[in-house]
This record gives structure tokens, sequence and C-alpha cells, in this order.
């Protein structure tokens, strides 16, 4: 079994004390995350946008909108058992490689790479999408492939070109580090007659899905404005929000308030970047004609943090990406290819002062008011990722 020795400093949401640390004294956090009320040893989601019960009621772009469900009711130690998984090189096949290092909390999630960079130094084929909000999603990756936040963490974490770990070697690195073995002890706890046993692949699932269902942006200034604060929003970013709702621009259609997402796959024929070849997307993964080069539609939430931008990061800016829908239906669709665009790519001709304003309002929806804490030290003994020390530690 490997050991956890030398000078570790035990952290969990708020400091709790630093001195040489045995594998016994790791304790999680007991306390939910912002946002998040503790009822019956679990958190539960607290947002004013629950008190609107519609979906769609509110019109297209209506500022009222309901939620869609959401994935709550983990404990406080399944979540911060999930940050530290996150965090934790120890995850991947060489050890070199945490989830975080592609999603960076100080880079809205992502990593700021048209392609993010997997196993060996090696680039992987699509932009690392940002993770705010997806405890309220229903399809995950560019192409909708997974169903659950669980199926989700399980693709980069076997996947050879991402993080090349597999499931046998996994539990069984995990289960080799006391630390671990403690905390996940704390974090799922024998029942009735059991006594425990050795960390499970399940659990490991459990935890990251209860960390990224942690990662809630609901408090942006255009929230301020949608719940009544008049002055919330500057004259340009409410041009670009009518713009944004209009029947001419029609980005509310998809871009559906308050995640700014509907979550569907739509077929836009967005270009790739120059010598890549054509991504079928959704297409390939449901093996369905009719989606061939579809994505999923991405939120706007804290868009303007995650440059670059599209499945596989074609446009540098958001101006670049707001322009493109402007450019008339199926322009960028490469010769020979017979796609079925979605029905509201047309050509609406915006101004470009209609395109910047766009863009000023797509900034409005920055919120990272519940940053998480990226861990100092971690169980496993080795360092967090290079990429993640970007923001608050503890």
């Amino acid at each position: 079994m490997r050991s956890v020795s030398g000078p570790l400093c035990l952290f969990a949401y708020t400091l709790l004390a630093c001195a040489p640390v045995q594998a016994s004294a790791w304790r999680l956090s007991e306390q939910c995350p912002a946002s998040f009320d503790k009822r019956d040893s679990r958190c539960w989601l607290r947002s004013t946008y629950q008190q609107y019960g519609s979906l769609t009621g509110a019109g297209v772009g209506g500022l009222k909108t309901g939620l869609p469900p959401f994935r709550d009711g983990f404990t406080p130690q399944q979540i911060d058992l999930g940050r530290y998984l996150f965090f934790d090189p120890v995850m991947s096949a060489n050890g070199k490689l945490a989830c975080a290092s592609c999603h960076v909390p100080g880079k809205g999630f992502t990593d700021h790479r048209v392609h993010s960079i997997g196993m060996g130094g090696h680039e992987v084929r699509r932009n690392a999408p940002s993770l705010w909000n997806v405890g309220f999603l229903k399809r995950f990756f560019w192409d909708g492939r997974a169903h659950s936040l669980e199926e989700q963490v399980q693709g980069p974490l076997y996947n050879a070109t991402e993080m090349g770990n597999r499931p046998e070697s996994l539990v069984k690195t995990l289960n080799g580090l006391p630390a671990y073995l403690t905390l996940f002890a704390q974090a799922f706890p024998p029942t009735g007659n059991a006594i425990g046993g050795d960390i499970a692949a399940a659990q490991v699932y459990t935890a990251l899905a209860a960390f990224e269902s942690s990662l809630i942006s609901l408090n942006s200034r255009y929230d301020f404005y949608a719940q009544g604060v008049a002055d919330a929003l500057t004259p340009h970013e409410l041009e670009g929000m009518n713009v944004f709702r209009s029947f001419v621009a029609r980005c509310a259609e998809c871009h559906t308030p308050p995640l700014f997402t509907n979550q569907q796959i739509a077929v836009i024929g967005m270009p790739e970047p120059a010598g890549m070849p054509f991504d079928a997307g959704a297409g390939a993964a449901t093996d369905a004609p009719m989606l061939r080069g579809g994505f999923k539609i991405p939120s706007l939430r804290n868009a303007a943090l995650t440059a670059p931008y599209g499945h596989s990061g074609q446009f540098g800016t958001l101006r670049e990406t707001v322009a493109f829908y402007t450019g008339g239906r199926g322009h960028a669709v490469p010769k020979g290819e017979n796609l079925h665009l979605h029905w509201h790519i047309w050509e609406p001709k915006l101004s470009g002062v209609e395109l910047d304003r766009l863009v000023d309002f797509i900034g409005a929806l920055t919120d990272e008011s519940f940053l998480p804490a990226i861990p100092a030290s971690l169980p496993s003994g080795l360092p967090p990722p290079i990429e993640s020390t970007l923001g608050e530690r503890s």
C-alpha cells in the first residue's frame, strides 16, 4: 500500500489545521457549499429561480423562467471528496493529469485551448466545455452521448487519449492510499450490519458527480436584473438583451434562460479549424443521419471566460462566434456535406453594432461568486495540476 508521508496541510472548504498529517487525520467538510441548504445531512439547492414553476410560460427568453430538474441531495462529505478527486492527478494513468487539468476553475472551468491536452501531451479532438451548472443538464459531451454525470465522468477517466486510466487500475490505486480509504469511509459510511470495505468505482463516480453538481452560477448581473434590480445592466447590455430575445436574432430560442441553453442537439453547420477533418458529432454518436454535424447547445453562462468557442475551438472571440450566426444559412458547411440544418439558422443580417451589443450582454452572464477552493494538498500526496493553481486555495 502507498502511504502519505511528510508535512501535509489539512483543509476542507475552510482551513482546519496545518501540521504533519496521518491518513486518519484527514477530514471532509460537514458544511454544504454556497447555494445549498443542509437538511437531513444532505445538501439541497436553493435559488430564487425555484419560485418559478414553469419552464416555458414566460415566453422566449423570459426573465422569470423556472429551472429544469437538478441533481442535489448529496452529502457535504461526498461533495468535498469529489473536490479532492477532481483536482488529484492520481486519477490519471500517469499521475500527471487531473479533471482540473482541462477544467480549470480560474478559466471558467475550461482550459482556454482550442483542443485540450491529454496523455503524452497529445491534443484531444474537441474543446473542453465549461462545467458551470452541469447539475442541471441531461446531456453531456459535445455530442450528447452521456446521460448522467456519473456516465460523463467515466469518459475522460478511461479514454486512452485523455486520462488513460482503467477502472480496475483506478480503484486499485485509490485503495492503496490510506488517506483516501479514510475519506471514502467518511463520504460513504457503512450502513446496517456492513463493516465497510474497499473503495468501489461507483463511489468515485458519485463523488465526482456530487462535486460537479455543486458548481452553481446563477448570480450574475443579468440575474439581479431578472429579479428586479433595474440598474443591474448597463444600457449597452440592455440593448444586447433585446437583440438576444428578438425574433430577428432568435438567440433565446436555443440559449434559453435561465440556463441559457435548451439542452438540445442542433446542426448549425459550424466550421472546423483549418486542417481538421469534419466532425460528425451526434450523428456519429447516435448513428442518426439527421444529426450528422450536430452538437449540444452550450450554456452561455460565464461564456466571456471560456474562449475559444465551439466544439473544436473554431472561434477565438465571442465577437467572431456571434458573427457566424449572421453569415447566412449553411455558409460554412464543407463541400460534399448535405447537413440537415436546424430550422432557425437563417440570415438575420445583424449589424456590427448589434453584434457588439450581443457580446456586451453575454458578458453580463458572468458569475464566479461560488468558485470552489482549490486544495493546497491532496490525499495522494501529489500536487494539484499546475494550471489549477490559478485561484483561491484551501
